[in-house]
């Protein structure tokens, strides 16, 4: 298994022999405006670059995994460099019903039996912030990867930490996570997704699992640093389970 942080919640993942490529977030640095009612209002998103091209995140993919359709997860730029006939996974109907819209013809709802040749793909649910948010903030998903020959993964997704997340770990026991634990936030309403905190729950639900943190600083509304993230994981004493990649760094399993 190798995964790739790309940009954000994207990731290049090498699996059972496949390459997927996780929410896909390909648009220049300063192609949209900032996220409203949060931080960083004077900063365009992306706010960093790409650290490869286009062109090479799209090369021999085999699936596209979109767990949700915010523009931080799934593009302009990414509807219109994937192929249309690239086998996409989606979290439910109205998901999928939109990018049969945007042009794709191989679209494919998760479900907690999906597969993908002989990589099990079981999705998870989400809870996309806290509170008064969620009337608002949409349905999200995560999913777990299991193979006979790999590790299992659980990708949680946009997520904060909460009961589904302990059933996913519970019910799949992953040996990998990646959390996205940027912390991001609007002014009023919490956390969107992981912080410290979260993090450190997670850790504590499943001690033996490597943590591996995405999301990090990439869009304007971010709460939580990488070095921040560390320091704590530090402090907190679980620093051996966490890995907190730059983008363009690739952790191999």
């Amino acid at each position: 298994m190798k995964i790739q942080q790309i940009r954000n919640a994207t990731l290049l993942l090498t699996y059972g022999g496949k390459r997927f490529l996780v929410d896909p977030f390909l648009g220049h640095k300063d192609s949209y405006p900032p996220f409203g009612n949060s931080a960083r209002q004077d900063q365009n998103n992306p706010l960093v670059d790409l650290p490869i091209p286009v062109e090479q995140l799209t090369d021999g993919l085999d699936a596209v995994i979109i767990t949700h359709l915010h523009l931080d997860h799934y593009d302009a730029a990414a509807k219109h460099a994937l192929p249309e006939d690239l086998p996409v996974f989606s979290q439910n109907e109205a998901d999928a019903a939109a990018l049969k819209n945007d042009g794709f013809t191989n679209v494919i709802v998760l479900t907690e039996d999906a597969a993908f040749g002989d990589i099990r793909l079981s999705k998870t649910t989400g809870q996309h912030g806290r509170g008064e948010v969620l009337k608002r903030i949409g349905l999200v998903c995560g999913v777990v990867f299991q193979h006979k020959e790999e590790k299992t993964l659980y990708i949680a997704g946009d997520t904060v930490w909460y009961e589904g997340v302990q059933e996913a770990i519970d019910r799949y026991q992953p040996e990998i996570i990646v959390l996205n634990a940027g912390d991001n936030q609007f002014t009023k309403g919490g956390s969107l997704i992981m912080g410290t905190q979260d993090v450190h729950h997670t850790h504590q639900a499943a001690p033996n699992a490597l943590l591996i943190a995405s999301h990090m600083e990439a869009v304007n509304h971010w709460g939580l640093s990488r070095e921040q993230l560390k320091n704590f994981a530090t402090e907190q004493g679980f620093a051996d389970q966490l890995r907190v990649p730059q983008d363009g760094e690739t952790l191999e399993f």
